[in-house]
């Protein structure tokens, strides 16, 4: 027993570090923006026109000395100093700059920060936002896996297994990624992120992941907009590297207002609520977007979907509003009800927001007949949801999800993929999101040999679009392992980073872009490390952890099992399991499979992983289920011992079992 508890003890310890929750020091974080400046911020851009003015916001100390913006394609362009106070840099972008999504490298008296998604330029102001909508992508660096085929999504694999004969583990980090780039290819004005971005607030590495994504979204053409969740919170980390707690941008005449909803509070303070109404008094005439986390109405006896809400004023009606109020913003009134308020004074159309993972419509109509559109986005990288087919009789099912959001200058809303089915107010549809990514994933793998994309397009029709991938210096495509159609635009060196721009149409179906230094003849490395429990017992469900890696990537890995005369052995539809990835980290190399329970015999385990270029390696693992034993009489404790024959737990196996010890935490909302 203390044996045991010392190997817990430690595999704690060892979790924790490998969870990347570490303590947050300045010295940690001395090249992101906040030491720099407060806006722009890499989930804040700013907004501009050829020829127009933007403002730079430093901290309290930093001379701004010059400003350069540069992107993949286009630049580099020295922006003009117009003007500087105390607070803030006014700068002008050249009469001749082209649209783009631009890095923008700041020289300082402290060094020049690199900023990503700095600055978009539109070669005019646009009359209609095109928002492509993600939320709660919950990006982390342990365990955050779903598992889907088309249009199916269950968080365990065995529950869709009886369903599906391929199903795909999905983490939370491909996801995100997936539909980040699918929006870059779609031609969206912008993406915005109704928080929850990372999982867990000290994170450092997830935060710096979702940094990532957000810099290849940006440089692909799409500017990022995000706000935090209470995920997000205490946003220590979150403003030192994402972005700050509140904020607003315009966008022509366009105004988008993040607030912060907190952690366990739910709702923004009274401070911040006053401090939008004074944004809005100072830009009258604009269309107001309101972005929070919690929801405002929320009402789970209709089954999370929504409604339609007619006629009642705030200021008279309250008493009958309220009713429709969630608990979140419920928990303070004064503030619930001054937030409606403010949404009929100033007639803000649109406000977005996430937190439930589960789509949600509410369309408010306040008595002079404006409309009020209050949306509620899905997960679009947690597995926790409920599932489709649901769990629970009665639930509304979802999935994996994000959308496209419309509006006009003159307050008009659409979702033109989504037709919301409305009946006696209530709202009936089940899916209101678009399935991407649940139907459309890009795993990518990034190594000093090359980098290679497997896309998984399950939609009706294929994806074209820009699309941007770091690559190492000199890397070309290799057409002969690559299956989707391209065309190379640009590559640029950028603060000590190649980069690519191509752009690819995606058939439907499995296909990959591959981009390296040279032909991979190199079959990936596979071995075994343990099986948990490390004796199987007949009808019981095992799980096995192994290690996979490849000088370019793995597309394919899988474990096959074969009875004592050779035949596959099925588990609903399924005969190859599929390896899911124990964390999120980039380059981690640990995998498990979880496999069905089998009857007591001998079997053989294959694991099998095969790289873009077909490269293959198998590994191979003889299995003996014994018939159970009758239980024993004796009150002697007996030892444990491993699949490798010795006692205890030690050895290699059991540092690999630390590794992906987070599967064995995962964090559910």
């Amino acid at each position: 027993m203390a044996r045991r508890l010392l190997a817990l003890l430690i595999a704690f310890a060892t979790a924790v570090s490998l969870l990347g929750v570490h303590p947050v020091t300045a010295q940690g974080f001395s090249t992101t923006y906040s030491d720099y400046i407060y806006l722009p911020a890499p989930v804040v851009p700013a907004f501009a026109i050829p020829g127009g003015t933007f403002n730079l916001y430093p901290k309290e100390g930093v001379q701004i000395e010059s400003v350069t913006a540069v992107s993949v394609l286009h630049g580099p362009y020295d922006l003009q100093i117009v003007s500087k106070n105390d607070k803030s840099v006014t700068l002008k972008t050249p009469e001749n700059m082209a649209p783009d999504d631009y890095f923008l490298l700041i020289k300082t008296n402290n060094g020049t920060l690199v900023l990503p998604n700095g600055l978009k330029v539109f070669k005019e102001w646009p009359t209609t936002l095109k928002i492509a909508w993600v939320s709660d992508t919950h990006v982390t660096t342990g365990a955050k896996v779903g598992f889907v085929c088309k249009q199916y999504f269950q968080s365990s694999v065995y529950k869709l297994e009886e369903l599906c004969s391929d199903p795909i583990p999905l983490h939370s980090v491909v996801a995100t990624y997936s539909a980040y780039q699918y929006w870059a290819m779609n031609g969206a004005t912008l993406l915005i992120n109704t928080g929850d971005e990372v999982d867990t607030s000290g994170d450092v590495t997830g935060y710096q992941i979702m940094f990532n994504i957000t810099k290849l979204a940006s440089a692909s053409g799409l500017p990022v907009v995000g706000i935090k969740g209470n995920h997000d919170d205490p946003p220590t980390v979150y403003t030192q590297i994402l972005g700050p707690r509140y904020f607003y941008v315009t966008i022509g005449k366009f105004i988008i207002i993040g607030l912060d909803t907190g952690g366990d509070r739910g709702y923004p303070t009274m401070d911040e609520i006053e401090w939008m109404e004074k944004v809005l008094d100072e830009h009258k005439g604009y269309i107001p977007i309101i972005l929070y986390h919690h929801p405002y109405f929320f009402n789970p006896r209709w089954n999370y979907l929504g409604g339609v809400i007619k006629g009642l004023d705030p200021s008279t009606d309250w008493d009958k509003l309220k009713e429709y109020v969630g608990r979140y913003w419920g928990g303070d009134p004064e503030v619930a009800k001054r937030f409606l308020e403010d949404v009929v004074k100033y007639n803000i159309p649109l406000t977005l927001s996430g937190h439930i993972h589960h789509d949600m419509y509410w369309l408010y109509i306040d008595k002079e007949g404006h409309k009020h559109y209050f949306l509620t986005l899905t997960s679009t990288g947690a597995p926790d949801k409920e599932p489709n087919p649901p769990a629970h009789k009665g639930y509304s099912p979802t999935w994996y999800g994000s959308n496209l959001v419309e509006i006009s200058v003159n307050g008009t809303v659409k979702m033109p993929f989504v037709n919301v089915k409305i009946e006696d107010d209530k709202v009936r549809s089940d899916f209101m999101s678009v399935p991407v990514p649940q139907e459309f994933m890009i795993f990518r793998h990034e190594t000093s040999f090359g980098t290679a994309l497997k896309f998984i397009n399950e939609l009706n029709n294929s994806v074209s679009g820009p699309i941007v991938v770091p690559v190492p210096a000199n890397a070309k495509v290799d057409p002969s392992v690559t299956n989707v159609t391209y065309k190379v635009i640009a590559s640029r060196e950028i603060a000590g980073k190649y980069y690519m721009l191509l752009n690819v149409t995606v058939p439907k179906g499995v296909s990959q872009l591959v981009i390296d230094t040279g032909k991979d003849t190199e079959k990936p490395v596979v071995q075994i490390a343990y099986l948990q429990p490390s004796h199987p017992r007949p009808d019981s469900q095992f799980t096995v952890y192994f290690t996979a890696q490849d000088n370019l990537g793995i597309r394919d890995l899988y474990a096959v099992l074969y009875d004592s005369n050779g035949n596959p052995v099925k588990y609903g539809k399924v005969d190859k399991f599929p390896a899911e990835p124990s964390s999120g980290k980039p380059g981690d190399t640990f995998y498990i499979v979880e496999l069905p329970g089998l009857k007591a015999g001998k079997y053989k385990l294959e694991i099998v992983a095969e790289d873009f270029y077909g490269n293959k390696a198998v590994v191979t693992k003889e299995l003996n289920i014994a018939a159970a034993k009758p239980p024993a009489t004796s009150s002697t404790p007996t030892s444990t011992t491993s699949s490798s024959g010795k006692s205890g737990i030690c050895g290699p196996a059991f540092i690999v079992g630390l590794a992906v010890l987070p599967l064995l935490l995962r964090k559910r909302r």
